[in-house]
């Protein structure tokens, strides 16, 4: 038996045999219960395909390189089936018409609870074609149709309603006369009736119901004013109801394999129309409000689009949007906040045109730069990403070498790593290349994906998977520095030119790999979950224990500054952010709070405002969200008492929930974090 095989039995001995909470194995993924049949059978699953890949697709050196822990290949065990990472859902052009799950056919919705319920069908459906994450690039816009029918047929049911008291008219009569009524009125008058109402229109509408109606001229404008009233009540209340019901969806329905719930993200913020504004204020309300029993969401991840002149400033149409998401997020984890005044999404925004706005998906995924056609966000996504050991290099050359100062051995290993993954990354392509429409019916046969509209059910996907990412990714910059010159980014401004040096090579050879190829290849801030502690101990025991570089049980995330490293929230934003231009594939930069941040809402919006002024792409703030279940107190718990209800968690079997960010996602208790999150969460210092 080889030891490859021999690994794989002790690992399916692991996950039969097991308990997750003592195995880390079985922590890899926190949005996974391994203890459940279902959880189990997709471990099994992933474990076996794994070790297919790993011995019969992947070439000997890409094989080796990651079995080594030179390079980290991200969801190998999807290799064989083809997947494309993940995708922004262009939710109005699946709507039009309606669209079909392989299981019957839905017609296009026609209010705004269809819409939301539709939506959700639409991410829970793509899920299950791809391996990655689901995200909805512009939720506001794409919903305010369901606002403008929901209020159009409300404002004519209670339009009769008010004609029945205030005419002669019977029902039937009625019935008879308002038929059509709206189209008619719309047609003549050469205006909407929206929840922004046109006077154009209501004069006339008031003028008809005069004429045909027989009505007095304070009768017609009382019959308006309460149609009107009436249906924007009744509008907001089901707005309110569609998002509630939404984000319950997407963390109830285990539709993901079996066993999770949609890694679903939303972006949304910069539709000024009422209808969208609506659409807005509702999510944030039901994010608000949270679960059943008041629960914090642990999905969608939610992203605020700050946009000067839309919401950022008090005389921006959405400012009231912008402070109230900042209110959310102090509460809930989320929204997180992107931002398209950032240098490299300002570029690519055409106002008017919400598919040119940046928009992220999952834990940082950014997908707007093509070199394959319109650089755009719908229909887009990464096709797969894989991660460079930088630690390792830092200290074969660094620790472990008489550089002297000479870094050209260093880049030269680094290349090398480079051009090995970027066969790797062209290797895996190749193979997606190869599969057809049919294998994927939801993303490539609803036509989700840019370009497959084109295509028929035995075509090949080769021509528009074009329209991806291929992604290099590394991990560990800040030990990497510490291994090459003593101090990493955070400690010292030459090692921050350094940290830049290198990752500006690395981008550089992302583009000359675009232009060489003609493909989107780029680079991300990976986020490594259960990576984090994978590479730690591979070179742990090759290297021994290094102070400030292996002597924790992971190693830190992409160009972030260690969790461990006191400096303030500003200082931590400012050396952050040159690295999220040059990481155009995705970035995040996080901010650590203590207590409770909704108590200085004016210091939790400074923050956002300091990400903003600092040209960072994407940016959340932390801080310790904790609830008692069984009295239902929700706020910060410090030790084993509750400060609702003054009983100790250590004298009873309900434990509380301890809600925390693990790369960019939440997690309802900390039990299901990995060996290496736990201990990277107890270093997390906060920032000032």
């Amino acid at each position: 038996m080889s030891v490859v095989q021999s690994k794989l039995l002790r690992t399916i001995a692991d996950i039969t045999f097991a308990d997750a909470e003592t195995n880390n194995l079985k922590r890899e993924n926190a949005n996974i219960n391994s203890n459940t049949a279902m959880g189990m059978m997709l471990q099994y699953g992933s474990a076996v395909s794994k070790y297919f890949c790993q011995t019969h697709l992947l070439s000997e050196p890409f094989s080796q390189a990651h079995h080594n822990g030179d390079i980290h290949i991200h969801d190998l065990d999807f290799m064989n089936m083809g997947t494309l990472t993940c995708c922004q859902i262009d939710l109005p052009k699946l709507f039009d018409g309606g669209f079909s799950t392989g299981h019957g056919f839905l017609r296009e919705p026609n209010d705004i609870l269809s819409y939301a319920a539709l939506a959700a069908i639409a991410i829970q459906s793509n899920q299950n074609d791809q391996h990655g994450g689901q995200s909805i690039p512009y939720f506001d816009y794409a919903l305010a149709d369901g606002i403008r029918k929901t209020f159009r047929k409300s404002y004519m049911t209670h339009l009769r309603r008010a004609l029945s008291i205030l005419s002669d008219a019977d029902d039937q009569q009625l019935a008879e006369q308002l038929s059509g009524w709206l189209a008619v009125m719309e047609a003549e008058s050469g205006h909407k009736l929206q929840l922004e109402l046109s006077e154009p229109y209501t004069q006339y509408e008031r003028a008809a119901l005069r004429d045909q109606l027989g009505l007095e001229e304070a009768a017609a404008r009382k019959a308006q004013q309460f149609a009107y009233k009436e249906a924007y009540q009744e509008t907001d209340g089901k707005a309110f109801q569609a998002m509630e019901a939404f984000i319950h969806n997407l963390n109830t329905m285990h539709s993901r394999a079996g066993a999770q719930v949609p890694f679903s993200s939303i972006n949304f913020g910069t539709d000024t129309s009422v209808e969208g504004r609506m659409v807005s204020r509702n999510l944030l309300l039901a994010l608000e409000r949270g679960l059943g029993n008041g629960e914090t969401a642990i999905f969608p991840i939610v992203i605020f689009k700050v946009k000067d002149g839309v919401n950022f400033q008090p005389q921006d149409a959405n400012y009231d949007l912008f402070q109230l998401s900042c209110k959310v997020s102090a509460k809930r984890l989320f929204p997180n906040f992107s931002f398209l005044d950032a240098p490299f999404n300002k570029k690519h925004y055409v106002q008017g045109r919400p598919e040119t706005e940046a928009a992220y998906m999952g834990c940082r995924t950014r997908v707007l730069d093509n070199i394959a056609g319109d650089p755009v966000v719908i229909g887009r996504g990464n096709l797969s990403f894989t991660t460079i050991n930088l630690p390792r290099l830092g200290i074969k050359h660094g620790l472990l070498s008489e550089h002297g100062g000479d870094l050209r051995p260093f880049y030269r290993e680094l290349d090398q790593s480079i051009d090995l993954v970027i066969a790797q990354l062209l290797e895996r392509m190749k193979l997606q290349a190869s599969k057809k429409v049919k294998n994927f019916p939801f993303l490539m046969g609803q036509h989700i994906w840019r370009g497959s509209e084109r295509l028929d059910a035995e075509d090949s996907i080769a021509e528009v998977i074009a329209q991806g990412t291929l992604t290099l990714g590394f991990i560990g910059l800040a030990e990497c520095l510490k291994a090459l010159t003593g101090e990493h980014h955070g400690e010292s401004d030459a090692a921050q030119q350094l940290g830049l040096e290198i990752v500006t090579h690395m981008r550089k050879r992302m583009d000359l790999a675009a232009s060489y190829y003609h493909l989107n290849f780029s680079l991300i801030a990976t986020p490594a979950e259960g990576l984090s502690g994978r590479f730690t101990a591979m070179d742990r025991e090759a290297y021994g224990v290094i102070e400030g570089v292996t002597d924790r049980e992971y190693y830190t995330n992409s160009f972030h500054i260690p969790v461990y490293y006191k400096l303030s929230a500003y200082e931590k934003l400012q050396k952050e952010a040159p690295y999220h231009e040059l990481c155009n594939g995705g970035h995040i930069s996080y901010v650590e709070l203590d207590g409770d941040p909704s108590r200085n809402l004016e210091a939790f919006e400074a923050i956002v405002r300091a990400m903003q002024q600092a040209g960072i792409g994407y940016g959340s703030i932390n801080h310790p969200i904790d609830r008692d279940p069984v009295c239902g107190y929700s706020g910060v718990i410090e030790g084993h008492i509750c400060p609702g209800c003054g009983r100790s968690e250590q004298t009873g079997s309900v434990k509380f929930e301890r809600i925390r960010r693990i790369t960019g996602y939440l997690v309802g208790t900390l039990e299901r974090f990995n060996n290496a999150k736990r201990a990277e969460v107890n270093d997390r210092i906060k920032h000032t």
